[in-house]
């Protein structure tokens, strides 16, 4: 009978973590490989599209660039040759050339450092975060822990076979996890990133967030996703045998459902206990 209790009692935990976690409905799944697909994840928040912005705006520059000096090369292959010009100058200074190619890389560095050094400030300035998760890399899974709601719970790569039991799609191995970051959409989320045994990184593409997680020290990012969906990011730091068997599955989600999922959460994983009131001893 005790047997019997006890295999129960593991069934209802089992059917509770299932349900805590489990795939909300009708949410898009977002950042995993497309066939023949190129560029970079669709953006989901505000960080992520100016980086994109910024790498466009840069590749523009640089196309410039390569392609003048592709034409100056051939134009001096093909007009001073030995053919061409048997009799090669003798000059060895030119300072009107000199001044502007010295100039002209100043007024392009600094005109890339106007565009980025906000872009990154906007990342670094950490706002006061409406959720706080804090998350910890381990060789080779991730934990985290719900600061202000006082619970935590670790996530590790789903086998093939374990992902019809999740609701994923058998494209999404190497990228699903058994729990999920669940985050309300619209509202801004800070990660404190650490590590209890190498450096590892925690990434997700299309938040436009990457940060190293480094043993001993907390470190923090920032995202206010705008659109529900399942998001996959992956440790982005060589961390041992498994570094690439360590994937992030983050689930955005409407207010009422995060709720809803907060409450299933703190029964599961044990939240933040309620007051006591302890008797007097009068």
């Amino acid at each position: 009978m005790r047997k019997i209790i006890s295999a129960l009692a593991l069934s209802v935990a089992a059917a509770g973590a299932a349900m805590a976690q489990s795939p909300t409905d009708g949410l898009e799944t977002i950042g995993k490989p497309q066939p023949m697909g190129t560029g970079f994840q669709p953006a989901a928040t505000s960080l992520a599209r100016e980086l994109q912005w910024l790498d466009g705006f840069i590749l523009v520059i640089i196309t410039v660039i390569v392609a003048f000096v592709l034409a100056l090369i051939g134009w001096v292959i093909i007009r001073y040759n030995r053919r061409f010009n048997p009799t090669p100058a003798t000059f060895t200074h030119n300072s009107p050339l000199e001044v502007t190619w010295t100039v002209v890389p100043i007024i392009i560095l600094v005109a890339i450092g106007a565009f980025s050094l906000p872009v990154l400030f906007n990342q670094q300035e950490i706002p006061e975060g409406d959720v706080t998760i804090k998350v910890t890399g381990y060789q080779w899974y991730w934990g985290y822990e719900y600061v202000d709601e006082g619970f935590e719970f670790e996530s590790v790569m789903l086998e093939r076979d374990q992902l019809a039991e999740y609701g994923y799609a058998p494209d999404e191995y190497l990228l699903a996890t058994d729990t999920a970051v669940v985050v309300p959409v619209n509202r801004t989320i800070v990660m404190q990133v650490t590590a209890a045994d190498v450096i590892h990184a925690w990434t997700i593409p299309s938040f436009g967030v990457k940060q190293d997680g480094v043993p001993g020290r907390l470190a923090e990012l920032w995202f206010e996703a705008d659109r529900e969906g399942v998001y996959f990011g992956q440790c982005s730091e060589l961390c041992g045998l498994q570094h690439s068997y360590m994937p992030i599955t983050v689930k955005v989600v409407s207010e009422a459902n995060y709720r809803r999922w907060l409450r299933e959460a703190k029964a599961e994983y044990a939240g933040v206990p309620r007051p006591v009131k302890l008797a007097s001893a009068d």
